[in-house]
């Protein structure tokens, strides 16, 4: 199932088709969305992982990384709840 990420790319907000069938995270896809290369920071964010003892620091480390980057808000949007036999 597709879902809608909402982000800020240099102040200018936009929206995405996101499917983890295609990306790891949010932050993958928007970045592939604006033509951002990520190998070298995946690799950074492994090591980050590997070392440190809980998940914060990989969130601080990846949330520094994108605001360099130029992003703002990377969210998912909230999910419509339709009845059945609705589309």
């Amino acid at each position: 199932m597709s879902r809608t990420i909402i982000y800020t790319y240099k102040k200018q907000e936009k929206q995405l088709a996101f499917s983890y069938d295609q990306y790891r995270s949010i932050h993958e896809a928007v970045a592939a969305a604006e033509g951002i290369d990520l190998t070298e920071f995946l690799r950074m964010e492994q090591q980050v992982e590997a070392v440190s003892s809980g998940s914060k620091a990989v969130r601080d480390f990846r949330d520094n990384h994108f605001k360099k980057l130029g992003f703002g808000k990377i969210t998912l949007a909230k999910k419509e709840h339709r009845g059945i036999g609705e589309k």
